[in-house]
């Protein structure tokens, strides 16, 4: 529901408790959790392996979540403390169809003040000491 376009006889403190709902409903809206749970449990052997790295807080004592919604979008994972998104991308994302979405998904969040490392699932396996770098040099703010 657009709040610009809220009846005038509903203004006042409905519009800005609708504001309040709106704005805070933005990470994880509940109407997403189904679908969370199961990305979840159908996740790629990368999604898998990046985890086992970034879970509890073993990459400089941050904390990430999996399949975190934000929007209408499901992140791959999130660090709410650094605002840092984490996407791991296979082969369909080189379409050009997805690559568009992908970078309206990116400004969509990067308006959220959300930074987004994107990496292809290969560098799980081939390199994860080049993610765990991105996300040290996202921390100390470079």
């Amino acid at each position: 529901m657009d709040i610009r376009r809220t009846p005038p006889i509903l203004g006042g403190e409905f519009r800005l408790r609708l504001l309040l709902h709106m704005a805070f409903r933005v990470h994880n809206n509940p109407k997403f959790k189904g679908i969370r749970q199961e990305l979840r449990s159908i996740a790629t052997s990368a999604e898998a392996v990046l985890w086992t790295i970034l879970k509890k807080k073993q990459v400089g004592g941050l904390k990430f979540r999996r399949q975190h919604s934000v929007g209408k979008y499901i992140l791959d994972f999130y660090c709410p403390e650094i605002n840092l998104a984490i996407e791991l991308d296979g082969k369909i994302h080189l379409h050009p169809g997805q690559r568009r979405r992908d970078l309206n998904r990116e400004e969509f969040l990067f308006k959220q003040g959300i930074q987004v490392l994107r990496f292809e699932n290969k560098i799980v396996f081939e390199n994860p000491n080049e993610i765990i770098e991105k996300i040290l040099i996202v921390k100390s703010g470079e």
